[in-house]
Order: structure tokens, then C-alpha cells, then sequence
């Protein structure tokens, strides 16, 4: 039994009941260096066709370790608290204390460079490359902390303990404005998410072997990651789900990864992952967990919760 095998499946469970998703599994092999997809496995749900022996199995053949999902893995502050609730305005829960002193925090320094020195405000305002999508924000000089209008206007309409998690607000303070941008979402804990799904994964959890790690990623933070590595350009990365032109930007890019990050893709899967947007979301989700064994993730401030946060940004750079 291989129980030293670096491995990482990669699972995107998006639409409804009966849509297939695919389990996309990569390996590393250490004599080649080389990380590989090794299975692309199609499920799909079938009241004739139960898939989750076949699940079950496929996992124990690999000795899958850890898999990485794009939807919550965790709850929010309010569906795990047992206290006589005050209110949301009034949580005493700490990472809801903590996240709504940070954002007063930013939003007190945007207004303190905005009221000291306006004129420098109002035309840093007009530039288009006002904002420094990797900016500390622990930084104490006001200038480094011009944040845009639509980022300001998420921040003003503050942090909701029953819908955020800590996690938001830091996705928020990194990725926020280029999300707007490129994908025009926002991101939310439980935004792209639905009840259906969660539903979904948990029957599907229970045929699982049980020593498999969860964890969680994000499609779109991913994708941001690889422009900041520059394995794809902003024109290729908002045209990367265009119906026609799709196609060619997903093969480039994967041709990209294979050259720039050592992850060996077999002719036969290339073209699945080229052709089927589900299939290329899973193995995005594989991609964060190989940055997660590679231990070359981002680090998150004491205010994020505890130290075994779940939630993985890959640094591909």
C-alpha cells in the first residue's frame, strides 16, 4: 500500500441534483518531480445509478488523502453559537468582533487620507490603476490604504454574522475589486453556494473513506492567482468561459500550467478539460491543493479565526 503518495483531488459541485461533476485527481512523483493528473473521474447522479459505491472505491484504489472543494466546508459564527443572542449588531462572538474592527479600521484610514490631503484623494481616485490588489493592510500610512468606491460601498454594508465568515473579509481586502472586474461577482461564504448542494456533498461524505482531509478553495481566486503569475492575461482570463473562444484560452492556459508549474496532463483529459468548463473547474481546485502540499499558500492575520482555517489561497507565483 502506497501510504507516502503525495496526491490531491479536486471536487467543483456546481448546479443542480442530476448535473455530473467530475473528481479530478493530481499526484506528485518525486523521482520525475513532476506533478501528474493522474484520473479525471465523471460523476453523475442517476436515480437508476447510485454513484457512490463506485466513489468509495475509486478513493480507496488511489489512497486519496485530501481534497479540496469550492463551496463552505465551514459554518458561519451564528450556526454553531449556543449563546442567548443580542442581536447581529450586538455579537460578542470574537471573529465577528475582530472582522468588524478591521473593516473600521480600513475605512477610518481611506477617510483620514481622504480628509488630510483631498486633492491627492480625488485624483488618485481618477486613476485607473488606483489599487494595489496585494497591499498590506497592516500598513499604517493612509496613502496605502485608497481603497475604490465599490470596494468602500461593500465595506459600509458591513459584515453579517449568519452570512460571512472571518475569511470574507480577508478574500475581500485581497481579491475583491479584480473579482468585480474580471468575473463580476463579489465573493460571499455562502453566495455561490446553495442549500441543495451542501445537501448533496454531505450524503456524498458518508461514503468517503474517513481519514480524508477537506479542504476549500475558490475558482475565481485561483484563476486571479494565475494572472498575478502570469500564466494567462486579462483579455484570455474574462473570455475564459466564452462559448466560442473559451476553447483556446483553456487549452493555452493548461499548456501554460504544464509548462510554467510541472503538472503533466495526458492527451485524453486535456481535451475533456478543454471541452467541459465542470471538468476544468475541478482540476482548478486540484491545482490550490498541489499549493497546499507544496505548503506555498498565503498566511492570514489573527483576525481570520484560528490557525486551522480550512480555506486554501494558492500562491502560484
Amino acid at each position: 500500500m502506497k501510504t507516502d503518495v503525495k496526491n490531491i483531488v479536486g471536487l467543483s459541485m456546481k448546479g443542480g441534483r442530476k448535473d455530473l461533476f467530475y473528481f479530478c485527481l493530481l499526484e506528485y512523483f518525486p523521482e520525475q518531480k513532476r506533478w501528474f493528473l493522474k484520473s479525471l473521474r465523471r460523476i453523475k447522479d442517476k436515480e437508476d445509478t447510485p454513484g457512490d459505491e463506485s466513489i468509495r472505491s475509486w478513493m480507496e484504489d488511489y489512497h486519496i488523502k485530501t481534497m479540496m472543494l469550492d463551496f463552505p466546508i465551514t459554518n458561519t459564527s451564528c450556526q454553531d453559537c449556543l449563546l442567548d443572542c443580542p442581536g447581529s449588531a450586538n455579537c460578542p462572538v470574537e471573529s465577528v468582533v475582530k472582522s468588524r474592527e478591521k473593516i473600521e479600521e480600513i475605512l477610518k484610514l481611506d477617510r483620514v487620507y481622504r480628509e488630510t490631503r483631498p486633492k491627492d484623494y480625488e485624483f488618485a481616485r481618477n486613476l485607473d490603476d488606483m489599487v494595489d490588489y496585494s497591499r498590506d493592510l497592516t500598513k499604517s500610512d493612509p496613502e496605502e490604504h485608497l481603497i475604490s468606491r465599490s470596494f468602500k460601498r461593500r465595506l459600509k454594508k458591513g459584515f453579517v454574522p449568519y452570512w460571512n465568515r472571518a475569511i470574507d473579509l480577508w478574500v475581500w481586502c485581497r481579491y475583491y475589486d479584480l473579482m468585480l472586474d474580471l468575473f463580476n461577482v463579489s465573493y460571499d461564504s455562502f453566495g455561490q453556494s446553495s442549500l441543495m448542494i451542501q445537501s448533496r456533498f454531505a450524503y456524498l461524505k458518508k461514503h468517503f473513506p474517513r481519514h480524508v482531509k477537506l479542504y476549500e478553495s475558490n475558482e475565481y481566486i485561483v484563476l486571479i492567482e494565475l494572472l498575478k503569475a502570469g500564466l494567462i492575461n486579462q483579455r484570455d482570463l474574462k473570455n475564459l468561459y466564452d462559448i466560442e473562444e473559451g476553447l483556446g484560452i483553456r487549452l493555452k492556459l493548461l499548456k501554460k500550467i504544464e509548462s510554467d508549474l510541472g503538472v503533466f496532463i495526458y492527451d485524453h483529459d486535456l481535451e475533456t478539460l478543454v471541452q467541459n468548463p465542470r471538468a476544468f473547474s475541478s482540476f482548478l481546485m486540484a491545482l490550490s491543493g498541489r499549493s497546499h502540499h507544496l505548503d506555498r499558500t498565503y498566511d492570514y492575520p489573527e483576525w481570520v479565526d484560528d490557525e486551522e482555517n480550512p480555506f486554501i489561497a494558492p500562491n502560484l507565483g
